[in-house]
């Protein structure tokens, strides 16, 4: 009897529609059963939201040939939510996978990331996930370099697993004229954002603001995704939704007085 198929669900946070998407359904068809949940719209930058206060809809749809999908109208961890509790019921998937998310989701970016929540909520519950991210923002991306990474990742943790509660936050560096030269296992970068808000007037005299600013790399290490990413090597880090400061622990029963 031939061994059964891992069973695979696949979400992201560019929408359903999206080329990461498809570029990762087609790769985990090579290695599994596919089932597909993702939101119906873009949800870049809504980092673990969920809806409680709307309604959901979710609709099947036959957009991936072969593949059972639905288009969720909430966030990537609704999606993972309503693959769990609706379309999976009691089957629980062996690897849940999300992107390929079109720009980075590197250092600080995790955070806020549509496409790693869906992949932490699948560790919240006890499931091996990746999320997957090319730093490259074009919606025509080209994505030709990171199939080979993506499936040798994807079988590693189908075939080794993750310690529990671990989701693993893989970037890919834009395609250039250089091969990529492998794989670092690294930790997240102390980069961010430097926010401004370019204020505006609409006709009507209303203000109203764009988010802008500049990303800025603090980190002088060479063991941080960004390090890995600028010199064109993969980014793997190893992330966690206990966000708990142990080491403060120990200071804040030392030093405070309460």
């Amino acid at each position: 009897m031939a061994d059964k198929k891992p069973l695979i669900l696949v979400s992201n946070d560019d929408g359903i529609t999206a080329k990461g998407i498809r570029n990762l359904v087609g790769i985990m068809k090579e290695l599994g059963d596919v089932i597909v949940v993702a939101p119906d719209g873009p949800q870049s930058g809504m980092g673990h939201a969920i809806t409680i206060g709307n309604t959901l809809r979710l609709e099947e749809t036959d957009i991936f040939e072969g593949v059972t999908a639905y288009e969720c109208s909430g966030t990537p961890a609704d999606c993972v939510k309503m693959a769990k509790h609706f379309v999976l019921k009691d089957r629980k998937p062996d690897l849940v996978v999300s992107g390929i998310n079109h720009g980075s989701n590197t250092a600080i970016s995790v955070l806020y990331s549509g496409t790693m929540s869906a992949a932490i909520e699948a560790a919240v519950e006890g499931i091996p996930a990746i999320g997957f991210s090319l730093c490259d923002y074009s919606s025509d991306a080209d994505f030709s370099h990171t199939r080979d990474y993506v499936k040798k990742i994807a079988k590693q943790v189908l075939d080794k697993g993750l310690t529990k509660g671990v989701a693993l936050n893989v970037n890919f560096p834009p395609k250039r004229n250089e091969d990529i030269k492998g794989v670092k296992i690294c930790r997240q970068a102390n980069a961010k954002w430097q926010e401004e808000f370019d204020q505006r007037f609409d006709p009507h005299g209303r203000r109203y603001f764009w988010l802008a600013g500049n990303f800025v790399n603090h980190d002088k290490g060479e063991d941080n995704d960004e390090w890995a990413i600028a010199n064109n090597y993969v980014s793997v880090v190893p992330c966690q939704f206990d966000l708990t400061a142990h080491h403060a622990i120990t200071i804040i029963n030392d030093e405070w007085d309460i």
